[in-house]
């Protein structure tokens, strides 16, 4: 199976321009989903990693699939004012402005090996500003998983540093 005809493209959303890759075909087919977890446990060895962090929302899936997969816990990060009790925040520079995230203050516990998840690495803003809320919390990144990355944004610059995994590339 290729992924890429499980990916829908949305010309001009979310503005006059922009070619939306769209996941939503994928997760809507359990073939296509069990290919995406099994392909990153071929790439993640069940060892390195202690918890899975998932970025608003699209890493939200992507991220429990293989929590289930490596019987490990989940965390999410989401916009601001989404998640209750104390939390952490950080804003960041998007293609079209700022935006905040958060993550709650007790959700990682200090040493912690994190593996961030989203479906799609663009500019890696989002993806550096996922690393630094965890690294405030304690934890260790030790990567990162998209199922798609856009390359001509130079994402994978942004976030050198770190090792990602990446199932689909155009």
């Amino acid at each position: 199976m290729n992924l890429k005809d499980k990916i829908a493209e949305i010309p001009d959303f979310p503005k006059k321009g922009i070619l939306f890759r769209d996941i939503s075909p994928l997760l809507r087919d359990p073939a296509a989903l069990s290919l995406v977890v099994d392909e990153f446990s071929k790439r993640i060895h069940s060892n390195e990693v202690d918890v899975f962090v998932g970025i608003e929302s699209r890493g939200f899936p992507l991220a429990c699939a293989l929590a289930l997969k490596y019987n490990k816990g989940m965390i999410m990060i989401r916009k601001q004012g989404k998640l209750p009790g104390p939390t952490h925040k950080l804003t960041y520079n998007i293609e079209y402005g700022t935006a905040t995230m958060e993550i709650q203050s007790s959700a990682i516990k200090k040493g912690e090996k994190i593996f961030i998840c989203d479906d799609l690495l663009a500019t890696g803003g989002t993806a550096k500003a996922a690393a630094k809320l965890v690294e405030k919390l304690g934890g260790k990144v030790i990567g990162f998983a998209f199922i798609i990355e856009l390359t001509d944004l130079k994402g994978s610059k942004v976030i050198k540093n770190y090792r990602h995994e990446t199932l689909v590339k155009y």
